[in-house]
């Protein structure tokens, strides 16, 4: 029976999420997605040229959703 509610629950909060993402506005997911291929690929230079960035589920989160600016962020963090 517990095993039964878990699997409700996470399926009703899957469900949830799903709406969500598919009730915001095609543009502001475009964005999201451009955002975080930019993100990523710019991480992955940085790293390739600055030695002393690590690539991190933060660092990837902060440049993944903010982009260009947000892989200039864990710079300065990783910087100062």
């Amino acid at each position: 029976m517990f095993e039964f509610l878990t699997a409700f629950a996470i399926g009703l909060v899957v469900l949830c999420l799903v709406g969500k993402v598919v009730s915001l506005p095609l543009h502001l997911v475009w964005k999201l997605i451009t955002n975080s291929i930019v993100g990523a690929i710019l991480l992955w230079f940085v790293k390739l040229v600055a030695v002393k960035v690590q690539i991190t589920f933060l660092s990837a989160l902060v440049a993944g959703f903010f982009g260009v600016p947000g892989v200039i962020a864990v710079l300065l963090y990783t910087y100062l």
